[in-house]
């Protein structure tokens, strides 16, 4: 279940990345999503 919703996350990224700085920000996007989700786990 984890890896699938990975692959659905990475799919999005992917697909929303146009531009070098498109990149950038849906990096800093996932890396906040994870970092929720490890905060919410604590």
């Amino acid at each position: 279940m984890k890896n699938l919703l990975l692959i659905i996350a990475a799919m999005f990224v992917l697909a929303a990345c146009n531009t070098i700085d498109g990149i950038g920000k849906d990096i800093k996007k996932a890396g906040e999503s994870i970092e929720d989700a490890a905060t919410k786990k604590k």
